[in-house]
C-alpha cells in the first residue's frame, strides 16, 4: 500500500494546488467585470486620505492602468509567493488585515464544528441504542428539523433568550466565551444535520452485519460495541461529509458574525465589497478556497488509512473492496470476542 500511496498523495496534492489557482483566477475574472473604477471609487475618495503620490504608487504596484492580462499576471505572481498586496482602502497590508480578522472567524468555525460533531454523534448513537419507547423516533427526526431551520433564526432565538432574557452575554461585547459559545451553537446545529444523517445511515447498515450480531450474542455492551466495531467502519462516509461542510461553516460564519455583531472576516468582506477593495476580496476568496481544498485533501488522503477495505486505484481514485478472508470483520470479531 505504501508503494501506491505516495504517488496517490502527490497526485491529489497537485490537483489541490490547481484548484486553488483556478479559484484565484475565477475571482480575478469576476471582480474585473464588476462595474465601477476602484481608482475613482476608493483611491480618490477624500475620506480615505490618499495623496497623489500614494495613488501613483498603488496604481504602479497593482498595474491598475495596465491591460487586464498584465494585472492578472502580476497579481498571480504575487499570490504564488504569498504576497497578498495592500488594501486600497486602508493602505495596510492585506495579510495584516486578514490576520486581525481571521482569529475570531476561525474560533467561531472551530467551535461550531465541535458542536456539530458532538451533536451528530450523540444523535446517531441514540438512534442505535435508545429504546423506541424512549424517543428513538424523535432522535431520527431531529436532523430534518435542524436542516430546515436557518442558522440566523437559531441565532436570533439564542440572543433573545440568553442575551436579553438571561443576560449571559452582551451584544456590545460578543467576543466573550459565552458569546462565542452561543454563536457556535447557532452555526453548528444546522451543520450537524447532514453529518447526523450520514452517521445514522452508516450505523444502520453496519448494525445489520453478522459480526454485530455475534458481538451482541457475546454480551458486548453498547458503548464498547459502538466504539470498537461500529464507529470506525461508519467513519468513512462521515469524513466525506465533514470535509464538505467546511465550506458551509465558512459561509455560515459570515452570517453568524453579522447576527451576533462579531468582528471577523465577514466584516472585512462587507467593507471590501462596499469599497471595491479588490486585493482584500481576492485574498478572502483565495483563503476560503485554500481551507476548503486542504480539508478535502486531508479527508481524501485519510480514506485508505481509516478503512483497510479501501484500496487505491491505478488512476489515483479510491475504491472500496469487500472484506474477504482474514480481514473480514466477522472473522475478526469471532477471533477477538
Amino acid at each position: 500500500m505504501l508503494r501506491t500511496y505516495g504517488p496517490f498523495a502527490l497526485r491529489r496534492t497537485g490537483q489541490a494546488i490547481i484548484v486553488v489557482l483556478l479559484a484565484y483566477l475565477f475571482t480575478f475574472a469576476v471582480i474585473s467585470v464588476l462595474p465601477g473604477d476602484p481608482i475613482t471609487t476608493t483611491l480618490r475618495n477624500p475620506d480615505n486620505g490618499f495623496t497623489e503620490d500614494d495613488i501613483a504608487r498603488i496604481v504602479a504596484f497593482y498595474g491598475l492602468d495596465q491591460p487586464w492580462w498584465v494585472q492578472l499576471g502580476s497579481s498571480l505572481g504575487r499570490f504564488v509567493v504569498g504576497d497578498l498586496g495592500v488594501s486600497l482602502r486602508s493602505n495596510l497590508p492585506v495579510a495584516t488585515l486578514m490576520l486581525d480578522a481571521l482569529g475570531s472567524t476561525l474560533a467561531l468555525a472551530a467551535a461550531a464544528l465541535a458542536v456539530a460533531v458532538v451533536l451528530a454523534v450523540a444523535i446517531a448513537y441514540g438512534t442505535q441504542f435508545v429504546p423506541a419507547r424512549f424517543g428513538q423516533g424523535v432522535l431520527r427526526s431531529l436532523p430534518s428539523l435542524f436542516l430546515s431551520v436557518p442558522n440566523f433564526v437559531i441565532g436570533l432565538l439564542l440572543i433573545h433568550v440568553f442575551a436579553f432574557g438571561l443576560g449571559l452575554f452582551g451584544m456590545i461585547d460578543t467576543e466573550t466565551a459565552w458569546g462565542t459559545c452561543f454563536a457556535a451553537v447557532a452555526l453548528g446545529i444546522p451543520v450537524s444535520a447532514q453529518l447526523a444523517e450520514v452517521l445514522i445511515s452508516s450505523l444502520d447498515h453496519e448494525s445489520r452485519q453478522e459480526y454485530v450480531a455475534v458481538a451482541r450474542s457475546r454480551g458486548l455492551r453498547s458503548g464498547a460495541l459502538f466504539l470498537r466495531h461500529l464507529a470506525k467502519p461508519s467513519a468513512l462516509p462521515s469524513v466525506t461529509v465533514l470535509a464538505l461542510i467546511v465550506g458551509e461553516l465558512l459561509g455560515g460564519a459570515l452570517i453568524t458574525e453579522a447576527i451576533f455583531g462579531r468582528v471577523g472576516v465577514g466584516t472585512l468582506v462587507q467593507s471590501a465589497v462596499a469599497g471595491q477593495d479588490l486585493p482584500v476580496l481576492q485574498a478572502v476568496v483565495s483563503l476560503a478556497a485554500v481551507v476548503f481544498v486542504v480539508v478535502n485533501l486531508t479527508a481524501d488522503l485519510a480514506y485508505p488509512l481509516l478503512d483497510p477495505r479501501v484500496s487505491i486505484a491505478s488512476r489515483g481514485r479510491t475504491r472500496a473492496t469487500p472484506p474477504v478472508g482474514p480481514a473480514s470483520p466477522l472473522r475478526e470479531e469471532v477471533s477477538v470476542v
